[in-house]
């Protein structure tokens, strides 16, 4: 399986590159903004294409996605200000949603924020949240993906991303067995969840939490049958 990687740079999606280096059947395609950031990608044998989410058009990605299985949306404005976070959260995922569409690829594994939906987004206007925008961007896009699209797809609701080193054990939360509080979760075990959930069809058309927790990855993400 190849994957084409969108936000490959992101400390998230670092993380995964290390972990796939040497993966028995996962290969990584990792889209990035400009040539200076390839030297991370050669050293692990990681194809790059240099393509930047907000200028190039949906026609210039889907050229990309030709020799590809799979996609991972992991680009985030990363608090760059707000007309960013509107162009790269939600234009930009809707962009590649669309260019995977036309190349035909199905599966597509986007990583959101930890708390989207009505009741969030009105919770963080109330509180005057900063994350307002960037709660609004990422909820339409998530929802997007799940009702304008026929992508076969993943949706992961990390908590607040911490650089700590992963301890490989979550816990996770679905529609079934309700929220989760807010806490933390190390970018590690993200990039780790991702790469499970690639390896798991059963994932397709979940949407969960998760926040470190005493249950391996592989068992969390297991439960999906």
């Amino acid at each position: 399986m190849k994957v084409l990687v969108v936000g490959a740079n992101g400390k998230v999606a670092k993380h995964f590159a290390n972990q796939i280096e040497k993966h028995p059947f996962i290969q990584e395609k990792a889209v990035i903004r400009n040539e200076a950031q390839t030297p991370f990608f050669n050293a692990r044998g990681i194809e790059t294409v240099l393509l930047d989410i907000v200028t190039n058009s949906i026609e210039e990605f889907a050229a990309a996605m030709q020799d590809v299985d799979a996609i991972v949306f992991s680009a985030g404005a990363g608090g760059k200000g707000l007309d960013k976070t509107i162009m790269i959260d939600l234009d930009g995922a809707i962009k590649i949603m669309t260019a995977a569409e036309i190349s035909g690829i199905k599966r597509f594994i986007m990583v959101s924020t930890f708390k989207t939906g009505r009741k969030e987004i009105t919770r963080e206007i109330k509180e005057n949240s900063s994350l307002t925008v960037y709660t609004i961007a990422k909820n339409y896009a998530d929802e997007w993906l799940k009702h304008r699209t026929n992508l076969d797809w993943t949706i992961i609701h990390p908590g607040a991303l911490t650089n700590d080193a992963g301890t490989g054990k979550i816990k996770l939360a679905d529609n079934l067995t309700g929220e989760l509080e807010k806490n933390t979760i190390p970018r590690e075990d993200v990039a780790t969840v991702i790469l499970a959930t690639l390896e798991n069809d059963a994932t397709i058309g979940k949407e969960f939490e998760i926040i470190s927790g005493d249950t391996s990855v592989a068992l969390a993400i297991g439960s999906f049958k």
